[in-house]
């Protein structure tokens, strides 16, 4: 612990720090206002004892100042604040609360009466440690529980509603910043004959690769890629044009196909392959919203279905016609 005497008067200052040193208590001593922000600053004191009457300024203006100081710096600590005072009056007390002093001791003080104001102060500021402590644990503990609510349980990826809410932000941001914003929707092939042939554990863990593979494309920190539901996927790309999310998704296309997963009642081929519709959109110029948006990059997903699975389908709005084109 450490205590700042703030005491013009060099006896009284003395025998305040010897009384502090007979405890076991370091002490740093100042005898102006302005020594006494310099302590306040550099020492970091965990309780300053304070004269109301310095050669400089007012006792309670130092401490308006220090109180004033620690809410617009945000300090998570709190320092209590003894006034010293030759008077005990009703009104002198009351200036002192208000001015935030939160305890007064008259001069001159008694060494026992000292003891016994600073050990109560020791108590507040254990327990105040302890409240902070326990703050910062609930703080991580409610980013952790929020993590675990926006993540998806079988792939680690984003949740449904955790795409959702991500792409109605981005889709608000590229209005107001009047930039394009693309989706991708994927869904892995002939996933309900993969699962029937090899088994849901399997299924399962070819699932989870996939994610893997999905990651490896949405890799700005922006990007999002996100389970959609059962074997379909979603990839939310701001400020991407079409041109950009056809080669993300064509990376996706080539990655989920580089994890060479047998799957021997495939039409498309004989591993696990995946079907990607992506659509672009500029939101001031589209006359729909993020929902639409996420319809057209499914219809696109569709049609890559309907001309043989295996390939990427894109729909750019932003063109002023909506028109799906193709690549294998």
């Amino acid at each position: 612990m450490r205590i700042l005497i703030v005491e013009d008067s060099t006896p009284i200052r003395l025998y305040l720090a010897k009384s502090i040193a007979d405890l076991g208590i370091d002490c740093i001593q100042a005898k102006t206002g302005e020594e006494a922000f310099a302590g306040y600053r550099q020492g970091n004191p965990d309780v300053i004892l304070l004269d109301i009457e310095l050669p400089d300024m007012s006792g309670f203006d130092i401490a308006r100042a220090i109180r004033a100081e620690e809410s617009r710096t945000d300090r998570s600590d709190w320092t209590p604040i003894i006034f010293l005072t030759g008077m005990a009056s009703d009104e002198s007390l009351a200036a002192g609360i208000a001015a935030g002093g939160d305890d007064y001791l008259v001069k001159p003080v008694s060494a026992v009466v000292l003891a016994a104001k600073i050990t109560a102060m020791q108590r507040i500021r254990h327990m105040r440690e302890q409240l902070l402590e326990v703050t910062r644990q609930l703080e991580v503990a409610n980013l952790k529980l929020h993590a675990l609510a926006a993540a998806d349980g079988l792939t680690g990826l984003a949740n449904r509603r955790h795409l959702d809410e991500q792409l109605d932000r981005e889709w608000r941001r590229a209005h107001r910043e009047d930039n394009a914003i693309s989706v991708i929707m994927i869904d892995v092939d002939h996933f309900k004959a993969f699962n029937d042939t090899y088994g849901h554990q399997h299924g399962d863990d070819c699932l989870r690769r996939v994610a893997g593979a999905l990651g490896q494309g949405a890799r700005r920190p922006g990007d999002l890629a996100a389970r959609y539901g059962g074997e379909e996927f979603a990839v939310v790309l701001p400020t991407t044009p079409s041109e950009g999310a056809r080669l993300v998704a064509a990376g996706i296309k080539n990655a989920i196909a580089a994890l060479a997963i047998e799957h021997s009642k495939s039409s498309a081929a004989n591993h696990v392959t995946a079907s990607l519709g992506v659509a672009t959109a500029l939101p001031r110029q589209f006359t729909g919203d993020q929902a639409a948006l996420l319809k057209l990059a499914d219809q696109a997903l569709y049609e890559a279905k309907h001309r043989g699975r295996n390939r990427v389908v894109w729909v750019d709005a932003t063109m002023g016609q909506v028109r799906l084109a193709s690549a294998a």
